[in-house]
């Protein structure tokens, strides 16, 4: 089950990037678009690193 969960927050943070390239490249963004943007990829690093360090726990 936790392979699961971790594969849909990878998936999630994928498409986050996807999104965060197409808000970046577009010049009339507003401040509230790029501080939910930061909100959102601040919450999909958090669970990055949460993955990478359970799965370096189950290597060691």
């Amino acid at each position: 089950m936790a392979d699961a969960v971790e594969r849909v927050q990878l998936d999630m943070a994928n498409a986050l990037l996807e999104h965060a390239a197409d808000i970046l490249a577009d010049r009339r963004v507003t401040p509230a678009q790029l501080r939910f943007l930061l909100a959102r990829m601040s919450e999909a690093l958090t669970d990055a690193c949460r993955i990478a360090e359970s799965r370096g726990d189950r290597l060691g």
